[in-house]
């Protein structure tokens, strides 16, 4: 049952800014997790601040440097079906293209997807679980075959975000809005660990919001994909994912970005594979070494070992794929 609040359509962004002063005010874009989150009472609301028909937060577009613009609001689907996203950023189109359900991918936007909060069960259920303030991660003890393998320091979630993975990789920039102006970060940045803050996913502030992604022009060369690997075909959250940014110089990788999903609180840079196969052709023995590395350092829980083996063949298979594109 949804709680009772107030709700305001900004009609600017000033406006919409304006109402963000209190911790317990809400930002309502596409609204699919937002209303997830009201009903399992993660957080406490009283007002609501719809900022759907602000049209200068929608659209993609080239940028001046040969980049492109994505607007805050612009839908999942519109993002999987662009035609320059799909040619030269196939990760993100391929990533966009595996959120959850049609019906979600046409209403959630990109803004959206990147902001989500997490779908450990612990957090969405009636436990007061560190991220809620408490003083335990029950997924510790608990139920924990979907938490992470990386990273967790205390919180064990995975960041449940398809797009964001193909974004870090591209090396996106996240352009913020708040109440002393526009400020402009990478969007390795903008995710939290929990051993930075456990109560916190993103560096924004309650006053603060989304207003567009920007993403630098393809480098000669590149290649990239995006891999998920997920219970259902559709709706689930992926076990496992890796988005791949790699330009290649004739056969050999020259550069290039390896981000897992499914594997940690925050998308997760495999530094380990991008060692072993820069400057190197991807043939049998580069796979191999760089499918075994990209385990390296795990710390799966009682339930989730079965994740080192998954990724490791995902590895494989994706370097083998995108050495043959």
């Amino acid at each position: 049952m949804l709680p009772n609040f107030s709700y305001v359509r900004a009609k600017s962004l000033e406006e919409a800014l304006g109402h963000l002063s209190s911790p317990e005010v809400r930002i309502h874009a596409g609204g699919t997790d937002l209303l997830g989150c009201l009903r399992e009472e993660v957080f406490k609301v009283e007002k609501i601040v719809s900022i759907s028909g602000l049209k200068e937060l929608k659209g993609i577009g080239e940028t001046e440097d040969g980049g492109l613009r994505i607007g805050a609001l612009t839908t999942i689907t519109e993002i999987a079906e662009n035609p320059l996203i799909q040619k030269r950023y196939t990760a993100l189109a391929q990533g966009a293209s595996e959120v959850a359900s049609p019906q979600l991918r046409n209403q959630g936007t990109l803004g959206g997807n990147i902001c989500q909060k997490p779908r450990c069960w612990y957090y969405r259920g009636d436990f007061h679980c560190l991220r809620k303030g408490g003083e335990t991660c029950y997924a510790v003890a608990g139920e924990n075959r979907f938490h992470c393998i990386f990273g967790g320091d205390m919180c064990y979630i995975v960041h449940p975000s398809d797009t964001a993975p193909a974004l870090m990789a591209f090396g996106a920039k996240v352009r913020i809005a708040g109440p002393k102006g526009f400020k402009t970060v990478f969007i390795e940045e903008f995710f939290v660990p929990p051993s930075r803050d456990v109560t916190r996913e993103t560096i924004l502030e309650a006053n603060e919001l989304v207003v567009e992604i920007l993403l630098p022009p393809p480098a000669h060369g590149v290649r990239s994909s995006y891999r998920k690997v997920r219970a259902r075909r559709s709706w689930d959250f992926a076990l496992a994912g890796v988005a791949l940014v790699l330009q290649f110089h004739g056969d050999a990788v020259a550069d290039g970005r390896v981000v897992l999903s499914g594997a940690a609180p925050v998308p997760w840079r495999s530094v380990e594979v991008e060692k072993i196969i820069l400057g190197k052709r991807l043939d049998a023995e580069t796979v191999a070494l760089a499918s075994r590395a990209v385990v390296k350092g795990a710390e799966p829980l009682e339930q989730n070992g079965y994740k080192l083996p998954l990724f490791q063949g995902m590895m494989e298979e994706e370097l083998e794929a995108i050495a043959k594109a």
